[in-house]
């Protein structure tokens, strides 16, 4: 746990996505000042940044969006609700991954009438 008060958001999945990503962009990098081939294979790679994050984030790597408890504040906590999907999440929507709708509960009164016959 760190040891400042709030979640700064970090996980495997961020973390590993921005590593991918990095190197993408050097690749890239070393294709602009001449290596020809490396224009294509960087930017290959760093597309291949988003689905490495986004299948790590569905695996239970990544977080939700918005806040979360203190206990799962850690970067190696799994997230157990990502096989539900989250609420807010467009990666979770995009992966078909919808929570249930909460369902409403509707409350029964009974009528003068219907109180007087009821057991």
């Amino acid at each position: 746990m760190s040891a400042h008060p709030y979640d700064e958001g970090h996980t495997v999945a961020g973390w590993t996505g921005t590593a991918v990503a990095t190197a993408g962009t050097s690749v890239t990098a070393l294709g602009v000042i001449g290596w020809a081939p490396g224009i294509w294979l960087g930017l290959a790679i760093t597309a291949a940044a988003l689905l490495v994050t986004w299948a790590l984030h569905l695996a239970g790597w990544g977080k939700p969006p918005g806040l979360r408890p203190v206990d799962q504040w850690g970067m190696r906590v799994r997230d157990d609700s990502a096989r539900q999907g989250h609420a807010q999440c467009l990666g979770c929507r995009l992966a078909g991954r919808r929570p249930a709708p909460a369902r409403a509960v509707h409350a029964v009164t009974l009528s003068p009438v219907a109180a007087d016959l009821a057991p």
